[in-house]
């Protein structure tokens, strides 16, 4: 038995819950049994919550329990201190556990409370990784600082897409005629997303400017939110905007899969970057803000790297990408390989499988 642990319940939508349902399913079709159980220490209480944990986990004794950790998912406010009893219960009834970091570098910030909230969650998170049978993190570990040495127990593996993977492999780039649709999966939501805004109407614009019809569509978070912003950047532009707001999984794949870029400014990409992965797993180009040296992961899909906050640089290559069809064919076949061997659950599943059988 494999079982993913997870704590509250994101809102509007929890990725990481799908993550563990797609992985589930992989995990199944491999031929072991999977179960999802909560803790739900926002709702009971941590007292409760704990309490039906410990009766639950005496039926786990040498299952596999796959904990998934984010600061805010065992905290209110990011002081995950309390997630080191959910590991004390699950080891106390000989559950074996494999933790999955899915933000391992901590919250950002200059303030006091800032550094004090940064360094009490590489603590956990130092701590989590001592006691835990497994450790798998979701970005390369030479990028992580608190990491106990040496850290023989800890493994890298990308986050799968966490949306199904609809995209058409026989597709190609519509002709110049035809409109071209550019996609944002998920905008900055609760923060100051000026500058993304700025930076994809600027991509926008410049396409219009080479090609007769151009439709830019956001969806996910922050859509519905940013819709106003987005309508304000594109006056006297040609470009006709759509914001889709929060679809089912289903539906955002089959608008990702029917458009012919899309791009990524939330920060530079990272392998944990689910709505990043959602354009490589339908197989579309994608333009994304990078560091200079990306994931081999990530360099092997079909993302053309520009560098991090340089707008221009993300309008000219947004624009050879949708005026390019041999270049927009071979992204589109990179993201298709990078797919089946890096990204899909089947392959990510495959990779758990391999640490749980050899820890």
């Amino acid at each position: 038995m494999i079982l993913a642990i997870l704590g509250r319940r994101d809102s509007p939508t929890d990725a990481i819950e799908d993550y563990c349902r797609l992985l589930g399913g992989a995990f199944k079709e491999s031929g072991s049994d999977f179960k999802l159980t909560r803790v739900p220490w926002d709702k009971k209480g941590w007292l409760r919550a704990l309490i039906n944990l410990w009766r639950e986990s005496a039926d786990w004794r040498q299952d596999w329990a796959l904990v998934q950790y984010t600061a805010l998912t065992w905290s209110r406010r990011g002081f995950p201190t309390r997630f080191l009893l959910v590991l004390g219960v699950l080891r106390m009834h000989g559950v074996r556990t494999a933790v999955v970091f899915h933000d391992p570098q901590g919250f950002g910030g200059s303030r006091f409370v800032d550094r004090v909230r940064r360094t009490c969650q590489r603590a956990v998170m130092n701590w989590t990784c001592r006691f835990s049978d497994a450790s798998i993190i979701t970005i390369p570990l030479e990028q992580i600082t608190w990491l106990p040495y040496p850290h023989r127990k800890a493994t890298f593996i990308q986050t799968c897409a966490t949306l199904p993977a609809v995209g058409a492999e026989g597709r190609f780039l519509r002709t110049r005629n035809e409109v071209k649709t550019i996609t944002v999966f998920a905008v900055t939501d609760g923060g100051d997303n000026s500058r993304e805004v700025a930076d994809i109407s600027l991509a926008a614009r410049r396409a219009a400017e080479h090609l007769p019809h151009v439709r830019l569509v956001t969806i996910g978070r922050g859509s519905a939110r940013s819709e106003f912003m987005f309508r304000e950047a594109l006056k006297g532009s040609s470009v006709e905007f759509s914001a889709l707001g929060i679809l089912p999984a289903e539906e955002i794949s089959r608008v990702i899969a029917d458009s012919d870029v899309s791009l990524f400014v939330r920060g530079p990409i990272t392998t944990q970057r689910s709505s990043a992965i959602a354009s490589i797993a339908n197989a579309v180009p994608l333009v994304a803000y990078s560091d200079p040296s990306p994931p081999a992961s990530i360099a092997e899909a079909g993302v053309v790297c520009v560098p991090y906050l340089d707008g221009e640089k993300l309008a000219e290559a947004t624009v050879r990408v949708l005026t390019d069809p041999q270049l927009w064919r071979d992204l589109h076949e990179r993201s298709v390989r990078a797919q089946k061997n890096y990204f899909s659950s089947e392959a990510v599943a495959n990779r758990f499988l391999d640490i749980l059988h050899n820890a």
